[in-house]
């Protein structure tokens, strides 16, 4: 005697040993012997052998159509013994019997399970429904196939258009078109931004690495909303000074700006201007939400995205022959370069130069100074008392506003963005640390610690950058920031381009106007939304400065490219880390030796991929002398 039954889901046969009503005991084909429970046996039977039964009734099964069973079938529960007796018209044979139970089984669309061996047939409306899903299956299986080979031909399937911005940054594995996207990187052993771009989806390296950032950081695209130029709440005196700023040419959103004023018999009265978008923009305004959501103006080489619309920032910039809103920070300075007190005013301050590098460092620089600044150019004498002043501040804290042997680079883009593959990439070099580098940076430390120290003195809430035990901060404690060399440092001195200062000039001129803070502090507690602001402007504005960093690497690749250069220069950082020469780029080097930092190489310049930023480039030889290197994660705040 042989016995069919269900085991784990599947259909087994095997040979009766041992029946004891509730369980047997059975030797399946395969030769195992088991212990099955009555429950599961489905038929017993004498013919055909157990090890032919499951193969004569699949291939008889193959004949049964599941739509004429459904067409056969009552409505009631029924057993596939008694179906198969009614099918056939007559006592059903094992193998026939068998068959119809697998017909059954395949066709769960057609036919419910409802125990062992026991089915219904699904209810015409359900089953219409299930049919309609399996076309639509049947149809997008057909579809996907279709793309894959659209795709592997460097063709873009019609469907992909709409689609390409979700393709590219943020799939859904659901849908077919990403499906497809997959299967096709998948047999051809490409990254899907490069099977589109061979596919022509991708205008270029440029734009993809830019719209990548923008559907990120900027879904709803980078304009702004319609909001009116907000002008100054309060009716302010007029500075009698002649304010002059000093930045490069690209500048547009000048923060800061600088004036002299001799006192006889005292010294020096010296003057840093501060844009004052405070006295307009308030907080809780629609300008406050746009500033709030962007929380800084987002740079890179030959854009950026202003944190304030062009018009506010345009009202507010200390631009020259204009009189412009400030909060002005006034020194009073000892001609032994001490500084003897210090005032805070909000006032309407004359800028009369907006001074270029370009323009003065020929003038004003490390060589001129020592032999003697020559005469004639504007504000000549103003600048030599601020960078002796700035020495002086630098001395006193003991610390380098600036780090030495560290450069900066300015990217010149010769073209249209939107066509830029073709555009041409200058990449020039400018030591950190020049005269004019210092007085800038010294003369920004000396306001923002400053005004830090006055909102911590009067118990105002205020964001400060902290550097303890070698880690920088934002918090809202005013805690030393000891790479400065400092007490406490509030950014303060750039409310133009990054929230955090325009939030603590607001605290700023709530105390110069006796008014009560809107973040805290005077009798008010609760400093949420000030946490709130740190905390996201601190995660934004590291990530827009890796961004920024991403769109120098890439324009570093293209000025590679457009060079035509075989071999390179480069200094060591550490282990198989180097600084090319030329450019902002740090590279791995696997092949670099043993070598220790400062240690000049020539390198082989190998293949680069700009959509992925890769670079790969080869050990030569060693150059000279190691030299010094400085460290570019310290150089400044």
């Amino acid at each position: 005697m042989f016995v069919l039954f269900e085991e784990d889901g599947a259909f087994k046969t095997g040979s009766l040993l041992a029946d004891n009503d509730a369980s047997l005991q059975v030797e399946t084909v395969s030769g195992k012997r088991a212990k099955i429970k009555a429950a599961n046996v489905l038929l017993r039977f004498r013919e055909p052998a157990a090890s032919a039964l499951l193969d004569a009734a699949e291939s008889l099964a193959e004949g049964v159509e599941a739509e004429f069973l459904w067409e056969c079938a009552g409505d009631g529960e029924f057993s596939f013994l008694d179906f198969a007796r009614d099918y056939y018209g007559h006592e059903a044979s094992p193998v026939e019997a068998t068959a119809l139970l697998l017909a059954l089984h395949a066709a769960p669309v057609y036919f419910h399970r409802k125990g062992k061996g026991r089915f219904r047939k699904a209810p015409a409306d359900i089953l219409a429904a299930a049919l309609a899903g399996l076309e639509k299956k049947r149809q997008q299986a057909l579809a996907i196939e279709r793309m894959v080979e659209t795709l592997k031909a460097g063709e873009l399937p019609p469907e992909f258009p709409p689609l390409l911005r979700e393709l590219l940054y943020q799939p859904d594995r659901n849908k077919p078109e990403t499906k497809a996207l997959e299967a096709a990187c998948a047999d051809l052993g490409l990254a899907a931004v490069h099977l589109l771009a061979r596919c022509g989806a991708i205008r270029s390296a440029h734009d993809y690495h830019f719209q990548r950032f923008l559907n990120e950081y900027f879904p709803r695209g980078t304009g702004f909303p319609d909001a009116a130029v907000p002008e100054p709440s309060a009716t302010l005196p007029r500075a009698e000074v002649r304010a002059f700023s000093i930045d490069d040419a690209a500048t547009t959103e000048i923060d800061d700006a600088f004036s002299v004023q001799a006192l006889p018999g005292i010294g020096w009265r010296v003057g840093i201007h501060i844009a004052a978008p405070g006295l307009g923009i308030v907080p809780g305004a629609p300008l406050d939400a746009v500033a709030r959501e962007r929380l800084s103006t987002v740079y890179m080489p030959g854009n950026k995205i202003t944190m304030l619309p062009d018009a506010v920032v345009e009202r507010y910039t200390l631009s020259a022959g204009r009189d412009c809103p400030a909060v002005s920070l006034y020194l009073t300075v000892t001609p032994e370069l001490e500084i003897a007190g210090h005032e805070s005013r909000l006032e309407i301050v004359p800028v009369v130069a907006n001074l270029r590098h370009h323009e003065i460092e020929p003038l004003f620089n490390d060589e001129t100074l020592a032999a003697g600044l020559p005469d004639g150019f504007a504000f000549r004498d103003e600048l030599l008392l601020l960078w002796q002043l700035a020495c002086a501040c630098e001395g006193r804290r003991g610390k380098p506003s600036a780090v030495q042997g560290v450069n900066d680079y300015n990217f010149a883009i010769d073209g249209d963005l939107a066509d830029a593959e073709h555009c041409r990439v200058d990449i020039s070099e400018r030591k950190r640390g020049s005269p004019l580098d210092k007085l800038v940076a010294e003369l920004m430390i000396v306001a923002n610690s400053t005004w830090g120290g006055l909102l911590a003195e009067k118990g105002i809430a205020a964001i400060y950058r902290a550097q303890t035990a070698g880690k920088v901060r934002m918090t809202t404690s005013p805690l030393p920031h000891e790479g400065l060399g400092v007490a406490q440092y509030a950014w303060s001195s750039s409310p133009l381009r990054r929230y955090v200062d325009l939030v603590n000039q607001w605290q700023l001129i709530a105390h110069l106007q006796d008014l009560t803070p809107h973040f805290g502090g005077k009798g008010k507690t609760s400093n949420d939304a000030l946490f709130a602001a740190m905390r996201d402007f601190d995660l934004t504005y590291a990530a827009y400065a890796e961004f920024q960093r991403g769109m120098e690497r890439y324009w570093c690749l293209r000025w590679l490219r457009q060079q035509g250069l075989a071999e390179i220069d480069a200094t060591v950082r550490r282990e198989n880390l180097v600084k090319l020469d030329y450019l902002p780029l740090v590279q791995r080097v696997p092949s670099l030796p043993e070598l220790p930092p400062g240690q000049r190489v020539r390198l082989a310049v190998g293949g680069m991929d700009e959509l992925t930023l890769e670079f790969d480039c080869r050990y030569l030889a060693t150059l000279g002398a190691a030299e010094a290197v400085a460290d570019d994660e310290a150089a400044g705040d």
